[in-house]
């Protein structure tokens, strides 16, 4: 089976459930199915209609259909699942009425100088995810951790540390390929690497020069992404062709959102 492809809200400059400068929900619709996608993830919980009857029937108009959602939490902070419960139940209610099958995972902390993680904090990564991990995969919703630009695991080695942390049969990847290269990484060898605990992919380019500026003068990411940092696929660094043969390689059958982060 091929690799399925969707888009998401963060093309159109969505990043909140509600923002007066974003573009309309109905208009993010329509544009999707103009542009010939079939697929979308859901994007920031609030933004599309969260009664399942009425999105249902928006979709139906324009013949799509729903590949994941995301949820943000602390999730290096004891009280992150806590705190995250609720909205975890009411995201996979939505979910399971589409029979859609994962849900990308955000750290809410955001910094260009995120700190270590210590011992601690490691351990409630660990534990925060497992817990999550019970409560989706018993709605058959596979939670997919997304290691993002200026928060405390976007690094390799933070990467890799999560992997060996967590159980492989709870915990895997959205693997956004933009982001891990803005973060210096090298996603085709990564992807390589660990493909069989990446389900999910991000697909995003990247110009290199812009976030070699913005990383070098400790900028955030929102300055990149004002800057153009990121860019319409293969205008990037990062490579594709080398990305498809490696899927293609490895028989990779799931799901790759394209994005572009931008913001009004």
């Amino acid at each position: 089976m091929p690799i399925q492809v969707g888009t998401a809200p963060d093309s159109w400059g969505v990043w909140f459930p509600d923002d007066p400068r974003q573009v309309p929900w109905q208009r993010f619709l329509d544009e999707v199915a103009e542009s010939g996608y079939d697929s979308i993830e859901l994007g920031p919980f609030g933004y599309l209609p969260t009664n399942p009857a009425q999105l249902d029937s928006e979709l139906r108009q324009r013949s799509l259909r729903v590949a994941g959602g995301t949820l943000s939490g602390a999730f290096s902070e004891e009280s992150g699942w806590s705190e995250m419960q609720q909205r975890t139940s009411e995201l996979c209610q939505l979910l399971g009425y589409f029979d859609a099958h994962y849900v990308v995972l955000l750290d809410s902390a955001s910094s260009p100088d995120a700190p270590d993680l210590n011992d601690q904090q490691w351990q409630c990564v660990r534990e925060n995810l497992h817990r999550l991990a019970d409560c989706t995969l018993s709605r058959s919703i596979t939670p997919v951790f997304h290691p993002h630009a200026d928060t405390t695991i976007q690094y390799e080695p933070q990467i890799e540390h999560l992997l060996e942390l967590t159980d492989r049969a709870l915990v895997n990847l959205c693997l956004d390929v933009g982001h891990h290269a803005y973060a210096g990484g090298e996603p085709v060898s990564f992807f390589r690497k660990h493909h069989a605990r990446i389900p999910y992919l991000h697909l995003k380019d990247v110009d290199a020069s812009v976030t070699a500026h913005v990383r070098g003068a400790g900028l955030p990411m929102s300055q990149a992404v004002a800057d153009g940092a990121f860019v319409d696929l293969g205008q990037g660094c990062v490579d594709f062709p080398g990305l498809a043969r490696v899927a293609d390689e490895v028989g990779y059958d799931g799901w790759g959102i394209v994005e572009q982060d931008m913001y009004p």
